[in-house]
């Protein structure tokens, strides 16, 4: 029988980014509120200590920060007559583990949104015709607009001490930052970082080329910065060391170094680390949950009531927790209907690597995590698509990450992967070989989506996760674009030669190689519960005292990084739970 606790006001499930935001900002509200994390306790002193943390054995290779997919992963098959069969190595996506999540080791690319995103089916129609959209693509608008979510856009670059130039102030073009961008109230908090020389030569290229290109918003303080909360942050030193890494200096943002200082410290306030929440709790009709039932660090059954459950996981464990616990129908992609599980989606990357003339020196181990040079006019509906046949588009940037010893150490194809032409192959390309990343959106599709495997179960007996996704003619199409368009900017860089990474149509959905840890959907926010899990404010529709967070909201995926649009929408959402639902506990938009 379950240990049961004393009823509070409200439960976190999960303790990264929206975890944390959500429990700060409802404990200021007066909400005693308890947030059960299934990891360990993760900090910057014990987890991100100098020199123990430039590992990259330990942390890249041996993912220290990742979850233990011996316990618990997620099954994957290419179509839905396919046998779906366990993600047992870390390779498409890099599951976070601890508190601070995936926002522990992130690099801290903090864009926005272009606002056309969010209304994408109402552009589409808008602009190219109903008939524009292929059959079996479920595009849709996300029921909420840019700008309602502008001022917390704001306020998490606020908090986050991103660095960036703007573009777009109030309206007005500004020189120097991004020119597409949707406006902005204000400029970004700390001075955009120094470019290294990569990103120097792209910039020069992209101009000569006619693109616009920007200093890219980068989570990684340029200057010593306070945030809101009273959170001193660092400036970043430029180790190299940021993605799949904690940051010693305390310049990249996480919750960890923006957050957590204040949060830990109040009375209201409780965290529970290696607590497995296993079931959302519901009353007799399942229309009001009660609670959560968790697994403790000792393997016992805990049930912890509450009056107010925050869903703040990562995507995918969002979407299992909802079907293992009942809320909302699960989606049926044979008949279409459904909504828990549907659109999930992805993004289709690719490069364009280009070799620098000899005696470049372009010092790859001068690292800023997310700073570097980026564009977006062939990004969302900057562009027009009418006459291309595809839908969706891309964020082009070369972003500095590192010249680490062991996973950033280049060769041109073609060169052995052993040996001394190996060898000879890296000091060759070490210095004067760059990427141009392409990072495209990819469209929801009828058959792409999350369910419950009949097959396989997890460490307690759960049943895992099954993903259903592939590439599909759409993306084929954008990415080969994005291609050649980038060939136009790797000419202008005047190489010695370049190469192009982009997938070729036929070719599925391969996990075994790094991509994005940017998976979308399955809980999707929107304005009818008939295609979507959650409302504007990420309540759901069936369970109004149930909130959930993060990119599972999308319904469909963008080009840029998603944590500053997972980030804005936890705010937007804590702010109507403070100013509307505690007032009157009721669904905040009628269905």
């Amino acid at each position: 029988m379950a240990i049961k606790k004393d009823k509070v006001d409200c439960v976190v499930i999960g303790f990264g980014w929206t975890g944390a935001i959500l429990a700060q900002e409802l404990t200021d509200a007066g909400l005693d509120v308890v947030a059960l994390e299934r990891g360990a306790m993760r900090d910057t002193p014990t987890d991100a200590e100098y020199p123990k943390v430039v590992d990259e054995l330990k942390y890249v290779v041996r993912g220290e920060l990742f979850q233990d997919l011996s316990r618990e992963t997620v099954t994957i098959r290419h179509g839905v007559d396919d046998l779906a069969v366990p993600y047992r190595q870390n390779g498409s996506f890099l599951l976070g583990n601890g508190v601070g999540g995936a926002g522990f080791h992130w690099n801290g690319m903090h864009y926005r949104v272009l606002p056309e995103e969010l209304q994408l089916r109402s552009r589409y129609v808008d602009r190219y015709g109903k008939k524009f959209i292929p059959e079996g693509m479920q595009v849709q608008d996300f029921g909420v607009t840019y700008d309602e979510l502008e001022p917390h856009f704001d306020f998490a670059e606020k908090v986050f001490g991103t660095s960036g130039t703007a573009g777009n102030l109030n309206g007005k073009i500004q020189p120097g930052g991004n020119p597409l961008e949707g406006h902005r109230s204000s400029e970004y908090p700390t001075p955009a970082l120094k470019n290294s020389l990569g990103a120097q030569l792209f910039e020069k290229a992209a101009r000569e080329a006619g693109f616009h290109p920007y200093p890219a918003p980068a989570a990684n303080t340029s200057e010593p910065y306070t945030n809101p909360y009273g959170v001193r942050l660092g400036p970043c030193n430029f180790c190299g060391f940021c993605e799949d890494f904690g940051c010693y200096m305390y310049s990249k943002a996480s919750p960890q170094t923006t957050i957590l200082p204040v949060l830990l410290k109040k009375p209201n306030f409780e965290l529970r680390t290696k607590a497995q929440v296993t079931r959302i709790l519901l009353d007799s009709d399942k229309k009001r949950a009660t609670g959560v039932l968790y697994i403790d660090a000792q393997g016992r059954e805990v049930e912890q009531p509450a009056d107010l459950v925050i869903v703040a996981a990562y995507q995918l464990h969002n979407v299992r927790l909802l079907l293992l616990s009942g809320i909302g129908t699960p989606y049926d992609p044979k008949t279409g209907k459904g909504v828990v599980g549907r659109n999930y989606a992805y993004q289709m990357n690719g490069a364009v690597n280009v070799m620098l003339p000899k005696g470049t020196l372009l010092n790859p181990f001068i690292g800023t995590g997310a700073g570097g040079v980026g564009l977006d006019d062939l990004n969302g509906d900057q562009f027009d698509h009418g006459p291309l046949g595809f839908l969706g588009g891309a964020s082009i940037r070369h972003i500095r990450y590192g010249g680490r010893p062991i996973k950033q150490t280049p060769t041109v194809p073609g060169t052995p992967a052993w040996g001394s032409k190996w060898k000879a192959g890296v000091v060759d390309a070490y210095q004067r070989y760059m990427t141009i990343g392409i990072s495209g959106s990819v469209m929801p599709y009828r058959d792409a989506y999350l369910d419950l495997d009949p097959t396989y179960r997890d460490a307690n007996g759960l049943p895992l996760m099954r993903m259903t996704f592939d590439w599909h003619d759409n993306e084929y199409a954008m990415l080969d674009y994005m291609g050649t368009r980038m060939e136009e900017v790797a000419k202008a860089m005047k190489p010695e030669a370049y190469y192009k990474a982009i997938r070729k149509k036929g070719q599925h959905y391969d996990t075994r190689v790094y991509q994005s840890t940017h998976t979308t959907g399955g809980a999707v926010m929107g304005s009818s519960p008939e295609t979507s899990v959650v409302n504007k404010y990420l309540q759901s529709w069936d369970v109004h005292n149930v909130f959930v967070m993060g990119a599972s909201a999308f319904p469909q995926n963008m080009g840029y990084n998603p944590t500053g649009l997972v980030a804005a929408l936890a705010y937007h959402s804590a702010k109507a739970i403070r100013e509307q639902y505690l007032k009157h506990p009721a669904p905040l938009v009628q269905a």
